[in-house]
């Protein structure tokens, strides 16, 4: 096969040959097709007949020949976009083959845009044409063609507007020719970043560890990991790497676990650099969606901000990727293909042999392994920026001081709430659970109102009115009569959600301004923007929200955090739940005392004497860490094993579990292989599908894929079973 160049002579592919077309949809591979009169290239979008329609899918190269040529269609037509670079087809392989999914399941997220790759509309305006002499000249007539004698070209509508006519006035005379269309470039939507603005003033060790960064953007590929305590200034040293990415020409690319946090991150990026970035997330509109995938295409869009779906735009020249917060969880996606973005963007940085740099305040065990095996390079950052102070952090032994019975808050975070509130300052209350109460029971026969689609308990959401599920969004109002024993009124919230909390904090605090800040509350970018905006303000007094206030915010006036349920996260059979509590609770105490005044936290428990709570306290993250990696170790798990689940699905339980009986039956053993399950998943009922679950454990020296493939390859596929491969599980609900 001639090597693979847009401008090799002759074409790569040329009429007649047997080409292959990958298409966007769950496909085990690629189709064979014949090449039509026009040449193609690996890489080029084309329209192929497929059954009764048309579809549009990438050529990957030269056909499998596994059918009889007679029987292959042409190509239809070859699309004007630009084509899909080698690169991202290699980066589609990859992922589909490292992650189990369908490669055309994979090229779908590379191709989440199929209006893009149709030619953008252009723009047109009038300007004076040759005026017909038999023209009628009406007064409304007179003062377009008047108006039009000293104007460059304007759209119909502004020139009725200006002209103070009607739009029908305009448009009869350009049908008589007395204005003539043309055509307008079109602007751009993507300033140019200015690179000569004033830069953040850095301390030593942060000066260091940009140096490093801007000499590995003309490295090739690197992974360098930002360790550094909340408020060091991680943000303003990874953007001296940017700015000499964009220098160099490149693109770069930052990816952030959640659109809530891109706030105050586009605001410290349009002070460095005068522009705001392409964004990228699901809340864009289609036509803003079209114009950013465009360009980022043509290379107009320099620099994009967004969620773990923009690994898989097509960049012209992407020079630098950017994972802040790369220990959090939102960066794996559960849902169709499984991956982890942080990692896939590891095999993105690799691939095109650029740098990728990871940022966090607490590094997640696989990257820190990845650093101690000397894979990646550590830039530590022990200090906050400009002087200010680490939190002070108490643990509150609610055994001890426990809350008054109905409430939430104990006597001390209630006394620190009323100093600092004294004080004219903020403060912030954490409790990672929406609504008001995550149960509700009828106090007469103890029955619990539970979602008829999920196991899981319904929420009460007072707020809305309404008892909902979190998992299907299944809602209902709450029911005067108790299904189990017909009781009247009879049902009794359990348990605090951020709701309740918030009406608690109202009571014991009726002239604080307060705000609650949840997913709920806290719905697409704007809303988040507002929410920043007013605490930077000083508007709001107390805060309380769920992980969304966790994630990097810089409030300077924010001196007191009290986390509600310290505890939550630690019990249960998650690997991970330890490190996470840890992760998420040091996150949120590094919303405290980011500027001059100190801070505090106080983290309410019922486990004071728990490692992770030891560790928060003492400040001993480094130790934390060494214990979670033995343990792991010993145990051979993740880092230092490898974890693969099958999550069986279906209508039917009984199907279902005879699926999962031959499974079992036919499953892998020996060389280190253990096989757990079947087993009903926590949530065995979801979105009224019923769940079972494998769990597959092998050393790292073993291929799971392979492992797994010839597993499933020995029991025929169930009509009405899906089988999801989730390779390197993070949840295990």
């Amino acid at each position: 096969m001639p090597a693979e160049s847009p401008t090799s002579t002759p074409p790569f592919f040329s009429r007649g040959d047997r080409i292959a077309v990958l298409l966007p949809l769950p496909l085990a591979g690629a189709y064979d097709y014949l090449c039509g009169t026009e040449a193609l290239h690996p890489g080029d979008f084309v329209a192929v007949p497929l059954g009764a329609r048309q579809a549009i899918g990438v050529v990957w190269g030269a056909g499998r020949g596994d059918v009889a040529a007679a029987k292959l269609k042409p190509v239809a037509a070859r699309l004007a976009a630009r084509p899909m670079s080698r690169v991202t087809r290699d980066f589609v392989d990859w992922v589909a083959s490292y992650t189990m999914a369908p490669a055309g399941a994979v090229l779908k997220m590379a191709m989440s845009v199929p209006a893009a790759l149709e030619p953008a509309a252009g723009l047109t305006a009038l300007r004076l044409g040759a005026v017909p002499p038999d023209l009628k000249l009406t007064a409304a007539r007179k003062k377009v063609l008047d108006l039009m004698a000293g104007m460059p070209p304007l759209a119909a509508a502004d020139l009725a507007r200006e002209a103070g006519v009607g739009v029908s006035v305009v448009k009869g005379l350009a049908d008589l020719g007395a204005l003539a269309t043309v055509e307008l470039p079109r602007p751009s939507l993507f300033a140019v970043p200015d690179l000569s603005l004033t830069r953040a003033e850095l301390s030593d060790s942060q000066r260091l560890a940009a140096d490093t960064l801007v000499a590995a953007v003309a490295g090739g590929f690197s992974v360098s990991v930002i360790d550094g305590v909340t408020g060091s200034g991680k943000t303003e040293v990874y953007f001296e790497a940017v700015a000499a990415c964009l220098a160099a020409g490149r693109q770069v690319l930052v990816l952030l676990p959640e659109i809530a946090l891109s706030a105050q991150w586009l605001e410290r990026f349009k002070r460095r650099f005068g522009v705001v970035p392409a964004e990228w997330h699901s809340d864009l509109g289609d036509a803003r969606r079209r114009e950013t995938w465009r360009a980022v295409a043509s290379g107009e869009a320099q620099v994009v901000v967004g969620a773990r779906s923009a690994l898989f735009l097509p960049y012209r020249e992407l020079g630098l990727m950017v994972v802040d917060e790369e220990h959090d969880q939102a960066f794996k996606q559960e849902e169709g293909v499984s991956y982890h973005a942080r990692d896939m963007a590891v095999v993105r940085a690799r691939l095109g042999e650029i740098p990728l740099v990871l940022a966090s305040a607490t590094p997640s065990l696989e990257t820190m392994a990845n650093v101690q095996g000397g894979r990646y390079r550590l830039l530590h950052l022990p200090d906050r920026h400009a002087g200010a102070s680490m939190p002070e952090i108490v643990a509150v032994d609610l055994r001890r001081d426990p809350p008054p019975r109905g409430r939430w808050l104990s006597p001390i975070l209630v006394a620190a709430l009323e100093e600092t509130f004294a004080a004219g300052e903020q403060a912030m209350l954490y409790l990672n659970r929406r609504g008001y109460a995550p149960l509700t029971l009828c106090r007469g026969c103890g029955h619990r109102l539970q979602c008829p689609n999920c196991t899981a308990w319904l929420v009460e959401h007072r707020s809305a009115g309404r008892l909902i599920c979190h998992h299907c969004g299944y809602h209902i109002r709450q029911p005067r009569k108790c299904p189990g024993c017909e009781a009247e009124d009879s049902f009794v919230a359990c348990g605090p959600g951020v709701e309740r909390v918030a009406e608690e904090a109202a009571l014991l605090f009726p002239d604080i301004r307060m705000a609650v800040m949840t997913s709920d509350t806290c719905a697409g970018p704007q809303a988040a923007a507002e929410f920043v905006r007013a605490v930077s303000a000083h508007e709001i007094d107390l805060l309380v929200g769920t992980q969304i206030v966790a994630k990097g915010y810089h409030f300077p006036m924010l001196t007191a955090v009290g986390v509600v349920d310290a505890d939550m996260g630690l019990e249960g059979g998650d690997l991970r739940a330890g490190e996470r509590t840890h992760q998420l609770l040091s996150q949120v105490s590094g919303r405290a005392g980011r500027a001059e005044r100190p801070g505090r936290v106080f983290l309410q428990t019922y486990q004071p004497d728990h490692p992770v709570m030891q560790a928060l306290r003492s400040g001993e993250r480094d130790g934390f860490i060494a214990r979670e990696a033995e343990l792991r170790r010993s145990c051979a798990m993740p880092p230092y094993g490898r974890l693969a689940a099958l999550i069986l699905s279906g209508p039917d339980v009984a199907q279902l579990e005879g699926f999962a009986a031959k499974l079992s039956r036919a499953a892998p053993h020996g060389g280190g292989v253990e096989v757990l399950g079947p087993a009903p998943a926590p949530m065995a009922l979801l979105r009224g599908k019923h769940r079972r679950r494998f769990l597959i454990k092998v050393p790292r020296t073993v291929n799971i894929q392979a492992t797994l493939r010839q597993w499933l390859t020995r029991v025929p596929a169930v009509a009405g079973v899906r089988v999801q491969v989730d390779i390197d599980p993070y949840s295990f609900f």
